[in-house]
């Protein structure tokens, strides 16, 4: 997925941050396999998504908070 404002192709904040608000399936997949290989990812997934779990309609970020959350225990 190429992001916005961004020069790199890597998983940072940033980049997590733009799969997960408009990435489509594939770019998803991506980000889950990112996440089984570096369980440090599961914890970038978290940084990110705590941003946005107060907003009730934020439903992709409380459905990665909650598949972080259940890898991670």
């Amino acid at each position: 997925m190429l992001h916005r404002h961004l020069t790199h192709q890597q998983f940072t904040l940033a980049a997590i941050d733009d799969v997960i608000a408009r990435g489509k399936r594939q770019d998803w997949a991506a980000l889950r396999r990112a996440v089984l290989v570096d369980r440090a990812m599961l914890e970038k997934v978290l940084r990110v998504c705590q941003a946005h779990v107060a907003d009730p309609y934020a439903q992709r970020y409380h459905f990665w908070k909650q598949y972080a959350e259940r890898y991670l225990a």
